[in-house]
């Protein structure tokens, strides 16, 4: 089985890169490929550099921002990160990153990277048919929040974190609609193919690595859990 995780620029290249990060991550993964052979698919998104890249255009274009334009700003710096993590997996990463996931070839190695497709969407949506292409009855999403909140914890101090919740009741949290740069827990374009598919999503913080390690091992783990009635 195929492990997919929606790796978040937030905590890829929160701004510059965090190479402390991808140093312990890589040696993480490692350990389970050498351990039982496992399998991986790295999506990866645009973090720091893609909302300053998609802000500069805002700023200068003003009432004027094409939304698709954004996207592609946002796109751009996908792909530069998910080649940055192929790089690092190099050995065990044999294949191009991959930058439209219906054309995704069968892993010929331990490590498939993908980056952002096309505009309407996060690399969650790429993630979500990734996992559906191969086979994978989960997602973990990795991003620089420990779990999901009723209400933005920043914002509102009555926010509660969130252990498990259904597709249903976390679609009617972040709406239907994709904007680029949109900072929510699961894109909802993403969460409305995952619910449609019987797809369940793990949300957790991407550089807690002993929490990471404790999911990947099928232990406890701190996290929310979406897709769970």
């Amino acid at each position: 089985m195929v492990t997919v995780i929606s790796l978040g620029g937030s905590i890829v290249a929160p701004g510059s890169v965090d190479t402390d990060f991808l140093k312990g991550f890589a040696s993480l993964i490692r350990s389970f490929i050498q351990a039982d052979g496992r399998q991986f698919i790295f999506v990866v998104g645009g973090g720091g550099p893609a909302r300053s890249w998609q802000n500069a255009y805002r700023e200068v274009s003003g009432a004027a921002v094409d939304n698709d334009e954004a996207d592609w700003i946002g796109i751009m710096a996908t792909r530069l990160n998910a080649q940055l993590v192929k790089a690092v997996f190099s050995d065990c990463c044999k294949q191009d990153v991959v930058t439209d996931p219906t054309q995704a070839q069968p892993l010929t190695g331990s490590v498939l990277v993908a980056a952002g497709w096309k505009p309407g969407f996060s690399t969650d949506f790429d993630a979500v048919l990734l996992a559906e292409k191969f086979g994978a009855d989960s997602v973990i999403n990795l991003s620089n929040i420990e779990k999901v909140y009723t209400a933005d914890p920043a914002k509102d101090k009555n926010a509660k974190p969130i252990d498990k919740i259904s597709w249903a009741d976390f679609r009617v949290m972040v709406g239907d609609e994709w904007v680029p740069g949109k900072n929510s827990p699961f894109d909802p374009v993403a969460s409305r193919h995952a619910e449609k598919i019987g797809l369940k999503v793990i949300c957790a913080a991407g550089k807690n690595l002993e929490n990471l390690k404790n999911l990947l091992s099928g232990k406890d783990f701190i996290g929310t859990s979406i897709g769970c009635d």
